[in-house]
């Protein structure tokens, strides 16, 4: 990996491969996790490769995500679904596994984490 300050975390990362494999490690929790499988479609492909889009635009990568979908809108996105704090704690934990497993530097996964933690918590809409 390229550590050059000016370059983005996609950059660093490796670009759009790495969001994919993310994304597919991501996934593979969630196929199994009792408590999330059943806020997703029964084919996770779209949601993985609309994530890993969305990844690779949030952390410096090209604006494809929103050329095709708009706005991200996170929350509204979701809103449909029930999430509380049972199923934010399942996501980031499938999350980190997958960040963890991907072996990149300790300050882009801290990074990532924190980012990754946010944006779980934003995204719950209902107490448990």
């Amino acid at each position: 990996m390229n550590d050059q300050p000016n370059d983005s975390i996609y950059e660093r990362v490796g670009g759009l491969q790495w969001f994919d494999e993310l994304c597919s490690r991501f996934y593979q929790g969630v196929a199994a996790d009792e408590v999330l499988r059943p806020l997703y479609p029964d084919d996770l492909e779209p949601s993985r490769y609309w994530l890993a889009l969305f990844l690779a635009q949030y952390w410096g990568g090209p604006g494809d995500y929103s050329i095709v979908r708009g706005h991200p809108r996170l929350r509204m996105r979701h809103a449909h679904l029930r999430v509380g704090v049972a199923e934010r704690d399942r996501w980031y934990h499938h999350m980190a596994a997958a960040v963890s497993e991907s072996q990149i530097d300790a300050d882009l996964q801290e990074q990532m984490l924190a980012y990754f933690s946010m944006a779980a918590t934003h995204l719950v809409n209902t107490a448990d």
